[in-house]
């Protein structure tokens, strides 16, 4: 990492503000060829900034020495007028100076090289720059602040320490050392199995919170369940006719409910159809239901109990709809709400279900939740490395010491302490330009 690069940090267009940022070896140098010199460090400076002989702007300039600064490199922001021409002038001054423009994720990449956060925070940067709603934001800044990674080093704490007594057995049989000293450690790897086991155990919240939790309705055709879609985006965003079968494919919305974020679908009327389009529209309806955290199974007053059926699971809602014209019977074993979204009675008793359901589902627990499929993989990969270790233990400490190590790798893949190459360019090509 021997070049300098910049980004802009803020929204490209027009604005009252644009802040450019720059980091790398060559940083105080193009700060002093653009004419801001003599800047005190995390000061901010006002300096009249040119090159070539041309003006570019009047700009605020701040500089952050290594290694205390984002990247652990030298690096600098340029406060310029939000201009598109004074952007851009700035920028070809920069590159005229030897910098590029920074890819995806590069100065949040370059922190994570430099040893200023592991990959778990950085992922968390990239989570943080995309919540919308408090939720994410909450969970997002607790993975920024170590979290997750200190729940992982705890894990990896007591691998080490079971290791430790294993290693020992092994390595001086002849000294006086306690016997059976490796099976000691079985306890400890009891509690550890337990741990990780928690941690997996926790419904996928943390990946439902960061993605958005998916409820999708259900029902027979003409159930009502565009003008519910309709009722709860509050806009026509579904077309709705009296003609069985108006919906033809899945149309998704994304809301927040109780401060989470929520994709809410709508569906083609669940029947068979000899309509190739039609049943197409009913493939993905069904695919879109297995998939589903929260099913809202719809019913119109003269609906009978068909295809919708099978996919309703336990915990899912039974919501009877076009109550102005009657109701539909409830079915045993499913929680009822009904409501008319011709008169719009009971929909906020829906919306008040749905937050109180979000809140249960979602809400925190003692281990910092799992954010991504990639952390879940890990964890598995390290639970099941524990369990053959556990097994092994009585008979060969040997074969149980290779397990414990293989699962303390998997751990130490999720903050990139070993092992990272691999998979970098997947977590920081995600990122935004200028982090």
């Amino acid at each position: 990492m021997t070049d300098t690069i910049f980004a802009l940090a803020t929204p490209p267009g027009r604005g009252a503000i644009a802040i450019l940022r720059l980091s790398g070896p060559g940083t105080d140098t193009a700060l002093r060829s653009l004419g801001a010199d003599g800047l005190k460090p995390r000061t901010a400076s006002l300096r009249d900034l040119a090159h070539g002989g041309r003006a570019i702007d009047q700009a605020l300039v701040l500089r952050f020495p290594a290694p205390n600064s984002y990247t652990g490199e030298d690096c600098a922001e340029l406060h310029l007028h939000g201009g598109r021409a004074v952007v851009e002038g700035a920028s070809l001054a920069l590159v005229d100076l030897g910098l590029r423009p920074a890819e995806p994720g590069e100065f949040t990449r370059r922190a994570f090289q430099n040893g200023r956060m592991d990959l778990a925070q950085a992922e968390a940067v990239a989570d943080l720059i995309d919540a919308e709603t408090e939720a994410q934001a909450s969970q997002a800044l607790g993975q920024l602040e170590g979290a997750l990674s200190q729940a992982y080093m705890g894990f990896r704490r007591d691998l080490t320490s079971a290791l430790a007594l294993i290693e020992a057995e092994i390595d001086f049989p002849d000294e006086e050392v306690p016997e059976n000293l490796a099976r000691s450690a079985g306890p400890l790897l009891d509690r550890l199995i337990a741990d990780l086991k928690a941690a997996l155990a926790d419904g996928r919240r943390g990946e439902r919170v960061r993605a958005g939790y998916r409820i999708v309705l259900i029902g027979e055709t003409n159930a009502g369940k565009s003008s519910l879609f309709n009722a709860l985006v509050a806009r026509e965003a579904a077309i709705v006719t009296p003609i069985a079968g108006t919906t033809r494919d899945v149309l998704d919305a994304d809301l927040i409910i109780g401060g989470y974020a929520v994709t809410l679908s709508d569906t083609a009327g669940l029947r068979d159809s000899t309509d190739p389009v039609e049943a197409e529209g009913v493939r993905r309806a069904r695919a879109r239901a297995e998939a589903a955290d929260l099913r809202l199974w719809v019913r119109g007053p003269d609906d009978v109990e068909g295809d919708a059926a099978e996919f309703a699971r336990p915990g899912d809602l039974l919501v009877l709809t076009k109550a102005d014209l009657g109701t539909a019977p409830a079915v045993p074993g499913f929680e009822t709400l009904t409501l008319s979204t011709m008169t719009g009675k009971g929909l906020g008793d829906l919306l008040g279900w749905i937050s109180a359901r979000l809140s249960r589902d979602l809400a925190g627990t003692d281990f910092p939740a799992v954010t991504r499929e990639r952390h879940r993989r890990r964890l598995v990969e390290a639970l099941a490395a524990v369990e053959a270790g556990r097994a092994a233990l009585e008979a060969s400490p040997e074969m149980a010491g290779d397990d414990l190590r293989r699962a303390a790798e998997a751990l130490a893949r999720v903050t990139g302490a070993i092992g990272v190459e691999d998979i970098l360019g997947e977590v920081f090509s995600t990122f935004c330009i200028g982090k």
